[in-house]
């Protein structure tokens, strides 16, 4: 079955596009480019590819597409032919599109609670164009093996509906964490098309599109190097280092220019691809005052 194989790369209208290439370089380790002719919009790497992140200067603050890969043109025929059956809305990117987001072809829809997608083929690889980080790293990101950019949490508008949706593009998944709340339990769904354990996460609330978006890095030196940086930054660190129960990745969270949340981590495993769920986090991950009190999830 014809089905999405990576994250590969995420579209973010931001308002303040100069903080965020600051952010990008010398917090993240990104590199920042620009094209000619495309004023307002950044394109970052992680890799070869020509991006794995856009930043439009468009104030909203929020996540304008997640590009979903699928392996070449007869599988994104199958999908279009997928979602036709199902009654699901897309409409073709266009040639214009095509070449702007640096893809072969794409269509666009959105899910069931109305976040942006882009599903593609065909991204342009530039091994000719070595990744030059934005500032001095011990390694690089983990995007190998069809990992793609990393990980979101994405709005929802039903566990239940959102499993349903992304089965249909060929994700796997279900919950991995219920945990004990006063008044019952939080449940939150991960869904994944790859060796990385999850791509697509649901569950906390956020008015945004987007939660978080979440960067592996290969060497555990780079983690702490970032971590060291962004506390000496004006981004809030809002989830301390921790370590998740379900991908065992050792990770922290702050905030970005735009509000969301950027995760840094190193050290996930691959998918297991069996159901299994945990009750918390193997150690760490607290919450800032800020995060209770309701700030920079959108």
């Amino acid at each position: 079955m014809a089905a999405v194989t990576e994250l590969g790369y995420v579209v973010f209208g931001v308002s303040d596009l100069a903080a965020w290439r600051a952010f990008a370089a010398d917090l993240l380790g990104l590199e920042v480019c620009e094209e000619a002719g495309e004023s307002g919009r950044l394109y970052l790497r992680t890799d070869y590819w020509h991006h794995r992140i856009v930043l439009e200067a468009d104030g909203a603050d929020d996540l304008n597409a997640a590009g979903l890969r699928v392996a070449g043109a007869e599988e994104l025929d199958a999908l279009r032919a997928r979602l036709g059956e199902a009654g699901i809305a897309y409409e073709e990117g266009g040639a214009a599109l095509a070449a702007e987001r640096r893809v072969l072809d794409l269509i666009r829809l959105r899910d069931p609670a109305g976040n942006p997608l882009e599903i593609f083929h065909g991204p342009l690889i530039e091994p000719h164009k070595p990744f030059h980080p934005g500032r001095r790293m011990h390694g690089r990101f983990v995007t190998g093996d069809h990992c793609g950019v990393g990980h979101m949490i994405l709005r929802h508008a039903g566990l239940d509906k959102s499993q349903a949706f992304y089965r249909l593009l060929g994700m796997r998944g279900g919950l991995e964490y219920r945990i004990p709340m006063p008044g019952g339990v939080f449940d939150i769904l991960f869904m994944h098309c790859n060796q990385r354990d999850h791509s697509l996460a649901f569950g906390p609330p956020s008015t945004k599109s987007v939660n978080h978006l979440m960067l592996e890095v290969e060497n555990i030196d780079d983690l702490f190097m970032t971590h060291e940086l962004v506390k000496a930054s004006p981004y809030p660190i809002l989830i301390s280092l921790g370590k998740h129960a379900n991908d065992h990745m050792l990770s922290f969270y702050f905030a970005s220019p735009s509000g969301f949340l950027i995760e840094v981590g190193h050290g996930g495993r691959p998918a297991t691809h069996q159901s299994e769920y945990y009750v918390r986090d193997t150690y760490g991950h607290e919450f800032s005052e800020q995060l209770h009190a309701g700030m920079s999830l959108g």
